[in-house]
């Protein structure tokens, strides 16, 4: 083929022709002298043509190979001047004859070597035919060798009979027996042949037997796992069957109860302010029982006086009777004395119905006072019962809402479990969303004003929220919101639903992407390794079985969170930061940490083995904001690069592409068992609720809802 393509050498041809016949045995014939008759004929043309005196004869030249052309080619004029043009004329003419010979030579010799190697492969072709012919005979050969060799058996047998029956005959018999020995020992001999591939056949059979055995035992295993997978995969779609028709009723009975407790909490705002009602009133009705206590008692007091002073008075209307008596008696008074005494006694009397009438008056308001007294103590006992009915109806309240409440709970909890077991059914990404608090600004401890808001409606409370941008407002939903008062703990409890196993052993390894290359947070030489570093070169590998392994990287066997946290508090030491106008430390790598994890069931003694992968993202920075330079924007330029990569691969499988452009980043071709549709995958998104931060909100979201649309498949369990 090669000599298809390429120009024709005729020294290059020359030789691999003489190699060949060499390879082939092939004899090479000696060529008759081409060159010395041609020149001599040309030679004896010449001086006839000239009339002069004929030339020397020349000299002989054969051509056996590469350096007599050479030789030719290399020949220079000698023994003229310059200005013998004719000599040299003579020279070129004679040279030239010699190079046609030497061409004609060379055709000569091609013609031989193109005559030889049609033979050849005619030759070759022939043979083919011969062996495939040989094929044929030897297995037909074989075929007629194994019926002949049962023939032989069956022969034998007659031929035993045969010599006992005609021993009589023995001159024959010892001819046919010399006949049937030479017959017998030649099937003998294929016999033992055929005995020995019998043997080996059969070992082969009871060989492929036992793999049959197992492949069907293993067959027969795997249509049982099959039956199972089916089984539980048509419970699950009854259960999710069941579980959307129990999520309706749910929600019915959930929007019944928001209804009643919305009414129980209007019926108890409405108790409420009774209660504080009649708190009020009761107040002011003890308030008023005071007042009147104290009134009653400055009457009572007043009465005493006023009992008192006609006592007084009474006292001295008796001395004054007595002394009028006593003066009436003494006829030796004059008459003014009588008569101021009878002014006297008349004031007295006038001072006495006055007292009693005051008696009366202060008798009839201690009457009034007590009707009073008596009312108030009513209506505060009244007022008491009432306080203790409505403290008994806000107590039946407050625990229809504790049921209410504690039912809506399990009522959610149900629904995620289900939201859950659904989205595993579709194969989708799953996305939380987490907004961080606001931020003091500076030292005008300052807070700016929040550009995103969270619904309060049934259906979208705690998935949903809201962003406003220039007035317009956009919704986003997930499978879960965080909003800026969750903590560790809410978030933990939600992501802990991804892993339910019992576990034996765990190992570890933890890396960073930088710059698009490879480094081992654990490497004990040094932190930071580079992806070729002490011999290290560390290349990404996927098996057939959707395992992923990094390698020469360290793994370490762990066993407890004191272990994890310490390969932690290593690595982010180990981790490539730098400062930013954005942030004090920005992370300049992607960072993943991964947890192999092996379990087993105690019953069934089957194997399942895991892996857990952490992935903490550098985030996509804006070179207007991050004022990055030097090694800070080639990492901004990787950084961003690798998450367009990622951003590809998400939009290949949201659209079902053929090609996904996994190896276009080696954050995306470590993440393709992730992103291949064999595990469960969840994405956090973490945003900023400032104003200034908005558009890069904005962009933050719409790949995450975009993520949450994506259909990675269903994982399946490695046993």
């Amino acid at each position: 083929m090669a000599s298809s393509l390429t120009p024709r050498n005729p020294y290059q041809r020359n030789e691999n022709l003489g190699s060949a016949r060499r390879g082939m045995g092939v004899k090479v014939t000696p060529r008759r002298n081409v060159l010395s008759a041609i020149s001599n004929g040309e030679a004896n043309d010449g001086a006839s043509a000239d009339g002069g005196d004929p030339p020397p004869p020349l000299p002989v030249v054969e051509f056996s190979g590469r350096e007599d052309v050479e030789r030719l080619l290399a020949e220079k004029m000698k023994g003229k001047s310059k200005t013998d043009f004719k000599g040299k004329s003579e020279q070129m003419s004679e040279y030239i004859k010699k190079l046609r010979a030497c061409i004609r030579w060379f055709m000569d010799l091609e013609d031989g070597y193109l005559a030889e190697q049609e033979k050849l492969r005619s030759s070759m072709d022939s043979e083919n035919t011969r062996h495939a012919d040989l094929e044929g005979q030897l297995s037909s050969s074989i075929s007629e060798l194994r019926t002949a060799n049962l023939e032989l058996k069956t022969l034998c047998e007659s031929l035993e009979e045969s010599l006992n029956k005609e021993q009589s005959d023995k001159l024959l018999a010892v001819q046919s027996h010399e006949k049937e020995m030479k017959q017998r020992e030649s099937a003998e001999a294929s016999r033992d042949q055929l005995l020995v591939d019998l043997e080996r056949v059969t070992q082969e059979a009871n060989r492929f037997s036992e793999q049959l055995k197992m492949i069907q035992d293993t067959n027969k295993k795997l249509q049982e796992y099959n039956t199972s997978l089916q089984q539980y995969n048509s419970s699950l779609h009854a259960d999710v069957s069941k579980s959307g028709e129990t999520i309706s009723k749910l929600q019915k009975e959930k929007s019944a109860m928001m209804e009643t407790m919305t009414a129980l909490k209007e019926h108890n705002s409405s108790l409420n302010s009774q209660l504080q009602a009649s708190r009020a009133s009761q107040q002011e009705a003890i308030r008023v029982k005071e007042e009147l206590r104290k009134e009653v008692e400055c009457l009572r007091a007043e009465l005493k006086q006023v009992r008192d002073d006609r006592d007084s008075s009474v006292a001295q209307l008796n001395i004054l009777r007595l002394e009028l008596t006593k003066y009436k008696e003494q006829a030796g008074k004059s008459s003014k004395d009588c008569e101021s005494l009878r002014v006297k006694l008349s004031a007295l009397e006038e001072t006495c119905n006055v007292l009693q009438e005051q008696n009366l008056g202060f008798q009839k308001e201690i009457a009034v006072a007590n009707e009073k007294l008596k009312l108030a103590d009513v209506t505060a006992i009244e007022a008491m019962t009432g306080y203790k009915e409505q403290k008994e109806r806000l107590q039946y309240v407050e625990e229809r809402l504790a049921y209410a409440e504690s039912q809506i709970v399990e009522g959610d909890r149900l629904r995620k479990k289900l939201h859950n077991t659904i989205l595993e059914l579709k194969g989708n990404i799953r996305v939380f969303c987490r907004v961080r608090p606001l931020l003091f600004h500076g030292d005008s401890n300052s807070v700016e004003e929040a550009s995103i808001s969270y619904p309060t409606s049934v259906e979208s409370a705690g998935r949903s929220l809201d962003l406003i941008n220039q007035g317009q407002k956009l919704s986003f939903s997930y499978d879960k919101v965080f909003d800026h008062n969750a903590s560790q703990e809410d978030v933990f409890v939600e992501i802990s639903q991804l892993i339910q196993s019992a576990l034996d052993g765990y190992k570890a390894s933890m890396l960073e992407i930088y710059n698009e290359t490879i480094r081992d947070l654990l490497a004990p030489s040094r932190p930071n390794s580079f992806e070729v570093a002490n011999g290290k070169q560390y290349t990404i590998k996927h098996d057939s079985h959707g395992n992923t392994t990094v390698s020469e990287l360290t793994v370490i066997d762990v066993f407890s969170i004191a272990d994890v946290t310490s390969l932690l508090d290593k690595a982010s030491h180990s981790r490539s930061v730098g400062r930013t106008q954005m942030n004090e430390q920005s992370s300049r790598s992607h960072f993943v940490f991964t947890l192999k994890i092996f379990g087993s069931n105690e019953h069934t003694g089957q194997q399942v083995q895991g892996v857990l992968n952490l992935i903490d993202l550098a985030g996509s920075e804006r070179l207007a904001k991050s004022g990055s330079t030097g090694d800070r924007l080639k990492e901004t330029q990787a950084i961003n690069k690798s998450l367009s990569a990622l951003s590809d691969v998400i939009f290949a499988i949201a659209k079902g592409d053929d090609h996904v452009p996994f190896r276009n980043s080696k954050l995306t071709y470590l993440l393709q068992p992730c992103l291949g549709g064999d595990s469960k995958t969840l994405m956090f998104v973490n945003i900023s609720p400032e104003a200034s931060s908005v558009g890069e909100s904005i962009c933050s979201l719409r790949f995450a809802s975009r993520v949450n649309a994506c259909e990675i498949g269903t994982p399946r369990r490695h046993t």
